[in-house]
């Protein structure tokens, strides 16, 4: 699956081989990335994506959270709002964003299709307009989902190999010690964390040692601010988090932890996964040898009546050095600088043949 500007639609793109935990996996990617791109637009654009099926089954995308305001036929749900995009047919999604604004995200909405075909749609203030909140220095997406150990698809729920923060499990899985998100952070800024529930049925809890996070928007909608220690966000919800960066040169754990609500869930994993804030000063990515970095406090795996826990910052804990994950190129609508005005973005889609 390939997301790209019209003047690159004709360049093909197949499956691309993912390792995960040790084994190598044919994997549909968009633009060969897992999670696929981050989509950026304002509010009053209008979003155009062009979708080229190359793939042997129907496919119908899905723009999860947003009000399709008289654009029915670009929600997704095949058989429903519109006929699924058959092999080798194309469809174009056209909608404009009315009055939104926040963390969205988009996935595949088709019966038998993988449930790690999904990326953030971020919509910003209009221009002009700015957040209800300070300006932040840095603002990343924290996309929480899952990894199977063999194909995955939309039936009846089965066990995964491991969660994951942006696709990566951290390094509290077999093979992963290098396969950790990091996040690269100065001290004193203030940065904004958009975090994305992307799995079909587990609540996670999150919570990163020694910062607190202040909430200000959940489901794309602005909040009253608080402060808290610790998030919880269940299936396909997002809530948006600044964190200030108020802790000496070193690296802090980001840790996300599975909740089952429900009494004898069972997992072949370790429920936990991680991703790493580095703040620039340390110098970390030149250490060699494991991380040995204090983990925070999260509430334990099948808790039950849980009540709140008032927000506390744990102390400070020094890590040693950690491999950084291997970058990805961005795609090209993935620019970090601020996004000029605009009345439309045209996308196109590529979905590249899965290999068998």
């Amino acid at each position: 699956m390939g997301l790209y500007f019209l003047d690159r639609l004709l360049k093909l793109f197949q499956t691309t081989p993912v390792k995960r935990l040790c084994d190598t996996h044919e994997t549909i990617t968009v633009n060969g990335q897992f999670p696929g791109p981050t989509l950026e637009v304002r509010n009053g654009d209008t979003l155009v994506v062009s979708v080229v099926n190359h793939l042997a089954h129907n496919v119908t995308l899905h723009w999860h959270g947003v009000t399709q305001m008289r654009t029915a036929c670009a929600d997704g749900p095949e058989f429903v709002t519109q006929c699924p995009i058959r092999p080798g047919g194309n469809y174009t999604y056209r909608f404009t964003i009315d009055g939104e604004e926040g963390t969205f995200w988009w996935h595949v909405q088709s019966s038998g299709m993988p449930l790690t075909v999904y990326g953030a749609l971020i919509i910003r203030p209009k221009a002009g307009s700015s957040y209800p909140f300070p300006e932040p220095k840095r603002e990343d997406p924290l996309i929480l989902g899952e990894w199977w150990k063999a194909p995955r698809t939309g039936g009846a729920s089965n066990i995964s190999g491991t969660f994951t923060i942006n696709g990566h499990p951290g390094d509290l899985y077999n093979c992963s010690s290098s396969d950790t998100v990091i996040f690269p952070v100065c001290a004193g800024e203030t940065n904004l964390y958009r975090v994305i529930n992307a799995d079909k049925n587990t609540k996670f809890f999150l919570s990163i040692e020694g910062h607190l996070m202040t909430v200000v928007a959940t489901d794309a909608s602005y909040t009253k601010q608080f402060n808290t220690s610790e998030i919880m966000l269940g299936p396909g919800q997002t809530t948006d988090v600044l964190v200030t960066m108020d802790q000496p040169a070193g690296r802090s754990y980001i840790a996300v932890r599975a909740y089952p609500s429900a009494e004898g869930v069972v997992f072949d994993n370790t429920t936990t996964t991680t991703a790493i804030l580095e703040y620039e000063s340390a110098g970390c990515s030149s250490k060699p040898g494991p991380a040995h970095l204090a983990m925070p406090s999260l509430p334990a795996f099948n808790e039950g009546n849980r009540s709140p826990r008032k927000a506390q910052k744990p102390p400070r804990r020094a890590g040693l050095g950690h491999k950084r994950a291997r970058s990805r190129p961005k795609a090209p609508n993935q620019d970090s600088s601020p996004i000029p005005p605009r009345t439309s973005n045209y996308i196109a889609m590529n979905i590249g043949q899965r290999l068998r």
